[in-house]
C-alpha cells in the first residue's frame, strides 16, 4: 500500500489533466489580426484569467510532485520511476503551457500598443487634414494685397 498513491493524488491529477487540455484547447485556437480595441482587450482579460487559474492550478501541481517523490522513496523502483515519469510529462506540459500562455499576453499587448498608437495617429492625420481643407478652401487673397500674401504663405 506503500507504493500506491492516495486517491486525493488521482483526483488532484485528473483535475490538473483536465485543466490543460482546456486551457491547450483555448491557447491552440488561431489567433486573428484583430483591428477592434476592445475586442484585444476581452481577449486579453480572457488570458489574464487563464493565468490565475493557472497559479491557482499550482498548489495541485505542487503536491503531485511531493507526493510522488515521497511514493518513489517507499515504492519499489520500478513502480517509483513509473510515477516519476508521470509527473515529469505532467511539469513539461505545465511549462509550455505556462510559456505558451506568457507569449500570447505579451503579443497581445504589444499589438494593442502598436494599434492604439496607430488610432492616436490616424487621429491626429485626419486633423491635420482636415485643417488642410479649411486652409484650400479659404478665399485667395487679391493681388496686390502683399500683407495678406505674406500672412498666406508663411500658412503655407
Amino acid at each position: 500500500f506503500d507504493s500506491l498513491p492516495p486517491a486525493h493524488y488521482k483526483e488532484t491529477m485528473n483535475t490538473i489533466l483536465v485543466w490543460m487540455q482546456q486551457s491547450e484547447t483555448k491557447l491552440s485556437m488561431p489567433q486573428v489580426a484583430i483591428a477592434e480595441y476592445e475586442i484585444m482587450e476581452q481577449r486579453l482579460r480572457e488570458l489574464k484569467a487563464l493565468q490565475s487559474s493557472l497559479q491557482e492550478q499550482q498548489k495541485g501541481l505542487n503536491y503531485l510532485s511531493t507526493t510522488v517523490e515521497g511514493l518513489a522513496r517507499k515504492a519499489p523502483a520500478e513502480v517509483g520511476q513509473r510515477y516519476l515519469s508521470e509527473v515529469e510529462v505532467l511539469l513539461g506540459r505545465w511549462k509550455k503551457l505556462s510559456a505558451l500562455l506568457a507569449e500570447h499576453c505579451q503579443k497581445l499587448e504589444e499589438r494593442m500598443t502598436k494599434l492604439q498608437r496607430f488610432q492616436n495617429d490616424t487621429k491626429t492625420l485626419r486633423k491635420w487634414m482636415a485643417e488642410v481643407d479649411v486652409f484650400l478652401k479659404e478665399e485667395w487673397p487679391a493681388l496686390g494685397d502683399s500683407e495678406a500674401l505674406e500672412k498666406q504663405l508663411e500658412q503655407c
